[in-house]
């Protein structure tokens, strides 16, 4: 799925063929009315009630022979590519002849019967940066050369001759910084072990610690930093001078608002917050909720969610609220559970919408509220609806509240939504299915993964172009078992990442399943690595990976790598079960000469969809 920069997951304009979904949440599925009669148990693997039996696959397809001129070309790295790895790294290619022996700076390389060729060598050195490949066919030979960019030799911090230190490693320096007072600052840098090193800020000597080997460290307050300071490194009459970047102050009464209050009826718009500056997802917080800035890292800017907890978001979503203005005051009042044929809503009246993060299990959703108190006298459970069996509220701080809901089946989808009622969690009901044919009358979004970016084989197969006849046959099986598909792309035209979800979302599918292929990044030996994998994100997911995970290896016979929780962007959709699968590495000659292959292009496809089939069954009445 990714391999360097060949396989960038980018963001891109939206096909244009697509039009724009209304903004409204979505309307009940025409699907028959899912209200399950009683609790649904996690799927077994392998159980033959379920239609995943296990089985031997069949092998791969046979690699065809092909002999013809020598023609070496190497897809990866391209020319004069930057190498980030310093020890090993993949190159991978093709010499137009199956007969032909190949090295690559002096080191045999297998080549495939079809002239493709996977090698994992050391890294050229910094003296002598390319790759120098050298073909034999019979009497042919032929000699090709491949420049890239390395690295530069790492830094020599030896302990006797001139005073070296690795400026680049100095730190704070360049980075843009808004603190509290008090907050630690790490000041660090790599020096030779025998050296000394202090940091001179706003007239105070502090030194730093070795912390083993040739690094050194210590903590200044933010305060001593307001006007930026002075690392030194010294050894005997040898001394390194480096200035540091100043750290502003942090204005403790600014409250900003995340995103925009008109993207309020948007219920696939959400800001996202991380944990640390460019980390990983964590929240999806509703537009419009209003926060205290505490501080800067970058393009990155740091919020307080309540008196116990601060995060991260991107700051072109961050908005400035005139000065003076008042602190949000969020109070849950009375709450009730009003059920539809097709979802519950959690109603929580309140006057903004507050930062939150909802979490799942098996049987219970916890949804916790910062910067908010509650004090519902009443929580209303209208008709006697079987999905949330219990609601309960708990304070755990004086601006902290957690809603804790047990269900009588697992989580399925939910939407968090902010309206004229307050906030509202959304939770969707799973559809009432079939045991002959679970499948029948349900919606299932597939999702041909990229472009832009995806990975790329040794004959320039790109993922985009693998995956579309997939996911083609995909929806073939799927409509033939009942269902009905809706396709983000039929096309090479690239579909931008978001709008993907989006598509699955706005037409109320039930699932949203993603083909891909999988690459390696730099510095990772792809020979004992390469198989199949499933990756999802939302526990809600979990069930259905692990179904779609077996019947792909009943089907597809490569190594079985197992599900993975993994921060990927189709996986963060909430309406519905939703995952990628992985189901091969295109980068290895005999995997991407399997998905050329018609017979394992169905393979592949029937494998998954078995597993869809296998999940949906689960929710029939017995």
């Amino acid at each position: 799925m990714r391999i360097s920069r060949l396989a960038l997951v980018a963001l891109v304009a939206g096909c244009q063929s697509t039009p724009a979904p209304p903004p409204s949440p979505p309307a009940p599925s025409t699907a028959p009315a899912s209200r399950p009669t009683a609790p649904v148990s996690p799927p077994t693997i392998g159980s033959f009630e379920r239609g995943i039996t296990p089985r031997v696959a069949p092998p791969l397809p046979a690699v065809p022979l092909v002999v013809g001129p020598l023609t070496p070309k190497v897809v990866f790295p391209e020319a004069n590519q930057a190498i980030p790895v310093r020890d090993s790294n993949f190159i991978f290619g093709s010499v137009g002849n199956g007969n032909a022996t190949l090295t690559i700076n002096g080191a045999p390389v297998t080549v495939a019967p079809n002239g493709t060729f996977l090698a994992f060598l050391p890294v050229p050195p910094p003296t002598a940066p390319r790759y120098e490949l050298v073909a034999r066919a019979g009497a042919d030979s032929t000699r090709f050369v491949v420049p890239v960019r390395v690295l530069p030799p790492r830094i020599d911090l030896s302990t006797t001759g001139r005073l070296v230190v690795d400026t680049g490693s100095a730190s704070p320096r360049g980075a843009s910084l808004t603190l509290r007072d008090n907050e630690p600052v790490r000041v660090s840098v790599r020096a030779p072990q025998n050296a000394n090193a202090w940091v001179v800020a706003n007239g105070a000597t502090q030194p730093l610690v070795n912390t083993g080997g040739n690094s050194f460290a210590t903590d200044v307050a933010a305060r001593q930093l307001r006007t930026g300071g002075t690392l030194y490194v010294a050894r005997g009459a040898d001394t390194v001078k480096l200035t540091l970047a100043r750290i502003a102050a942090a204005d403790s009464t600014r409250w900003v608002m995340l995103g925009d209050v008109a993207q309020q009826a948007d219920t696939d718009a959400a800001i996202i917050g991380r944990s640390t500056p460019n980390g990983t997802y964590r929240w999806m917080f509703v537009p419009g909720t209003i926060v205290q800035e505490t501080g800067r890292n970058g393009d990155n800017v740091r919020v307080r969610l309540d008196s116990q907890l601060e995060a991260w978001v991107d700051a072109p979503f961050v908005h400035a609220l005139p000065a003076g203005s008042p602190s949000p005051r969020r109070v849950i009042g009375a709450m009730a559970l009003v059920p539809s044929p097709g979802w519950v809503d959690v109603v929580m009246p309140v006057s903004s919408p507050p930062p939150f993060l909802l979490e799942q299990d098996l049987d219970h959703i916890t949804l916790t509220l910062y910067g908010s108190q509650a004090t519902p006298d009443i929580i209303k459970f209208l008709q006697n609806d079987s999905l949330v069996r219990v609601l309960n509220w708990i304070p755990e701080a004086s601006d902290r509240v957690r809603i804790s809901m047990e269900l009588s089946q697992p989580p399925y989808g939910y939407l968090m939504l902010f309206d004229s009622r307050g906030l509202v969690l959304r939770l969707r009901r799973p559809p009432r299915t079939s045991l002959a044919r679970p499948l029948e009358g349900l919606t299932i979004t597939v999702d041909p993964g990229h472009p832009p970016g995806g990975a790329i084989g040794p004959t320039s197969l790109t993922e985009a172009q693998a995956v579309l006849p997939i996911a083609q046959k995909l929806r073939q099986l799927l409509e033939q078992r009942g269902a009905r598909v809706v396709m983000t792309r039929t096309t090479m035209d690239a579909v931008d990442l978001h709008l993907r979800s989006v598509i699955a979302r706005r037409t109320n599918s039930n699932a949203l399943i993603s083909i891909h292929l999988n690459a390696f990044g730099d510095g990772i030996n792809p020979f004992p690595n390469v198989g199949t994998s499933t990756l999802f994100y939302l526990q809600q997911t979990e069930p259905m990976a692990r179904l779609v995970q077996a019947g792909m290896m009943r089907e597809m016979g490569l190594r079985d790598l197992g599900i993975h929780y993994q921060n990927i962007a189709i996986g963060r959709t909430t309406w519905m079960p939703a995952l990628i699968c992985e189901g091969a590495f295109l980068m290895v000659p005999e995997q991407e000469n399997a998905v050329r292959d018609e017979t394992f292009q169905e393979r592949y496809a029937r494998g998954v969809a078995d597993g869809v089939e296998a999940y949906f069954r689960t929710f029939a009445p017995r």
